[in-house]
């Protein structure tokens, strides 16, 4: 069980000769005190806060929009909003590194045009570029979880609101958007587990830009793909591994209970 084998794992510490030895919980009392570790848990969690919000909104916004029935061509819409999610994750992040680069990209182009110097793959931007990336990538999977919720409620419901002379949007903010909860619930925990997870972005874009500012541990997923590899301290990874883990399911938990308590209390 890989779960098992990497705790397991986290309790020895690689030597340069004779192999491992037994350390215990070093690793972890090690691991609480690394400001590198830290630091990638602060900046997962600051792109968290802001991207998870901004995506959910615009995947509720465009499932409101396929549901109203006043767009033509719902079905092609629909297949080409969910379409970028198809996209790999490592092809997402080389167009998009192209597409932004300020060497061959169109900012680039741009800059050339315009002699400005605006480069979103700047240290203090990479994150915002990596958070349009994310967005782009997984809206249209989570319009596609809100709208299968709309297309549940029955029609009878909204037409019994217009027969009593609610407008559009009172239908929407009374019938619509209670009957995404739990869907909302559900995105929520599914945007922690993935922005928890951010791998392949700053594991790529340095290759592609230079002076992008991501570092070796620009998230804890990357530090610990590092240390296992780069490094040679699988014990130290497989901990730190676990540790995220756990912070995630906590975090996860948290967001479900709180979610399923607002929703029997409405």
């Amino acid at each position: 069980m890989p779960i098992g084998y990497a705790a397991y794992l986290s309790f020895f510490r690689e030597r340069l000769i004779g192999g491992s030895t037994f350390v215990g919980l070093d690793n972890y009392a090690k691991l609480l005190q690394d400001p590198q570790f830290w630091d990638g848990v602060g900046r997962v969690s600051r792109f968290t806060l802001v991207q998870v919000p901004i995506m959910l909104v615009l995947a509720v916004a465009l499932a409101l929009a396929l549901d109203s029935l006043r767009l033509h061509g719902i079905k092609f819409l629909r297949v080409t909003i969910f379409l970028p999610y198809a996209v790999p994750a490592i092809v997402s992040t080389l167009m998009w590194g192209f597409l932004l680069g300020v060497k061959y990209g169109l900012f680039g182009s741009l800059n050339s045009a315009l002699g400005t110097d605006v480069n979103p793959f700047a240290p203090d931007t990479t994150l915002i570029s990596i958070g349009l990336m994310v967005t782009w990538a997984f809206t249209g999977f989570n319009m596609l979880i809100f709208y299968s919720a709309l297309k549940a409620v029955p029609r009878e419901l909204y037409e019994a609101a217009a027969i009593d002379g609610a407008n559009e949007w009172r239908i929407v903010s009374a019938i619509k958007l209670p009957a995404l909860r739990g869907s909302l619930v559900v995105t929520v925990i599914f945007s922690i587990i993935g922005t928890s997870q951010m791998f392949n972005e700053p594991q790529i874009l340095p290759s592609m830009v230079a002076n992008s500012g991501v570092t070796t541990f620009y998230t804890p997923n990357l530090y610990a793909y590092n240390l296992a590899f780069t490094g040679s301290q699988q014990g130290y990874a497989a901990a730190l591994a676990l540790v995220m883990a756990a912070i995630t399911i906590a975090v996860a938990y948290a967001v479900q209970i709180r979610g399923l308590r607002n929703a029997s209390q409405r």
